[in-house]
């Protein structure tokens, strides 16, 4: 375990939250764990490449089955509604279909559930405007993916994990997807973009990404940019978001909790603003002491 989650851990106990140990690696130690909960959230990373993920869910399914007594359980999902999401595309398409084989066990088991879709992290796609291999803003060049009008609907981690707690036992969630969709932090790439570069008072220079291009990157990539370009593919070239369309079984979390001031994409981008502000007065600085 590293200090960051030792340190989390530290926090969360100090506002009052009670550890229970158990271990994914010993059947029984999970099996008392789960005795002492009605609600199981799994926050297991979705791994890119390999099975090891939706295994330990897989798990956690066998343990609630075995005590009967959790009233809700929120798997790791967190994402595009994965019933709809089409991924013809690997390495995605096959983390697609492991994460739907995870839900499949949890109905087939009767254990009461809500999945989470909430689109896309804030984190992996606002502060670099999309663009891969990155987590901070380009300061001169960007690419925008085929027309750059294909909408995505970007949460903040942190109003993630809020909506999920407020879901835990609302009626109208049970056995339900919980629909992530802010309609101020729906927007387009160039959108996007825009809002950016408002925020610091300059135009970036677009260069257009056609949809074989972007797909031609993949050969030579990392693993983890492959598995990107291949989730993103149907996001900004098919607008898979933009027709998205609620149907029976789905719940909005913004009809359900419209008291949650979710921060918005505008919000997102001003702490990197500030943060570019403070680096070019340090620049300036230096300068001015030459």
């Amino acid at each position: 375990m590293d200090i960051n989650k030792i340190q989390l851990l530290l926090r969360l106990k100090k506002r009052g939250a009670k550890f229970i140990e158990g271990s994914l690696s010993d059947h029984e130690s999970l099996v008392h764990a789960v005795k002492q909960v009605d609600v199981v959230i799994s926050a297991l990373s979705s791994s890119y490449t390999s099975t090891v993920a939706t295994q330990l869910q897989h798990k956690i399914i066998h343990a609630i089955k075995e005590t009967g007594n959790v009233k809700r359980f929120i798997p790791a999902e967190f994402c595009i509604d994965l019933a709809r999401m089409v991924h013809d595309l690997e390495p995605a398409r096959s983390l697609n279909l492991r994460m739907m084989d995870v839900r499949k066990a949890i109905v087939n088991a009767k254990i009461p559930y809500t999945f989470v879709a909430a689109n896309c992290f804030a984190g992996y796609f606002v502060p670099n405007l999309c663009q891969l291999g990155t987590f901070l803003p380009p300061k001169d060049k960007i690419s925008i993916f085929g027309d750059g009008n294909a909408k995505a609907i970007y949460l903040d981690e942190d109003d993630i994990a809020t909506y999920t707690i407020k879901t835990i036992d609302h009626p109208r969630t049970i056995n339900k997807t919980l629909h992530l969709m802010p309609p101020k932090n729906t927007l387009t790439q160039n959108e996007l973009v825009n809002t950016w570069e408002k925020l610091i008072g300059k135009k970036l220079e677009k260069l257009t990404i056609s949809a074989n291009s972007y797909l031609a990157t993949m050969k030579s990539a990392h693993h983890l940019i492959q598995f990107g370009i291949s989730h993103n593919h149907p996001i900004f070239y098919k607008g898979y978001l933009k027709s998205l369309e609620l149907k029976e079984g789905d719940e909005k979390a913004m009809w359900l909790y419209p008291d949650v001031k979710y921060i918005t994409v505008e919000e997102y981008f001003k702490r990197f603003a500030d943060m570019r502000q403070r680096e070019t007065w340090e620049v300036r600085g230096e300068v001015s002491k030459l």
